[in-house]
């Protein structure tokens, strides 16, 4: 395997892929193929505001804009939701977004679960892969600035 020296067994890895057309190596999590997820059907638009900053950089902001369905998953009901994230329009906000567009046409953004702010079940909640909701108030906020935050999203 490229990417990792871990060898294993033909079952185990089989096991391992499943029914997808990627493996996630169980020693070292390096990824194989492309993986995708199970997020719901939903919308990922964006545009930059040029009069718009995040905290701590001197320049236009990225504003993405998540508008998720509701559906039926496992016979259960799941309403829809909406959510509005922020990058600086830097080179490295602009990585960031790519990444972060790539990982929506991965069905890897959101999935269906239980929300951590209201506790309730089967709903359209984050899946793991850090967003700023806020443009200010640092990380306790979900805000800038942040020093670590594009090398946590980029992992």
């Amino acid at each position: 395997m490229l990417g990792c020296s871990h060898k294993y067994h033909k079952v185990c890895l089989l096991q391992l892929i499943g029914k997808n057309k990627w493996a996630k190596c169980a020693i070292c999590s390096t990824i194989f193929g492309h993986m995708t997820g199970d997020q719901p059907d939903g919308t990922m638009k964006h545009y930059v505001d040029k009069n718009m900053k995040c905290s701590g950089y001197n320049s236009g902001t990225i504003v993405i804009s998540y508008n998720m369905k509701s559906g039926t998953r496992n016979g259960k009901h799941h309403p829809g939701t909406s959510r509005t994230a922020y990058l600086p329009d830097t080179p490295e906000g602009r990585e960031v977004f790519e990444l972060l567009k790539e990982a929506f046409d991965r069905r890897l953004i959101f999935t269906v679960g239980k929300s951590v702010t209201t506790g309730l079940e089967n709903q359209v909640v984050w899946n793991g892969i850090h967003h700023k909701t806020n443009t200010s108030g640092g990380s306790g906020s979900f805000g800038y600035p942040d020093p670590t935050y594009f090398t946590r999203v980029k992992e």
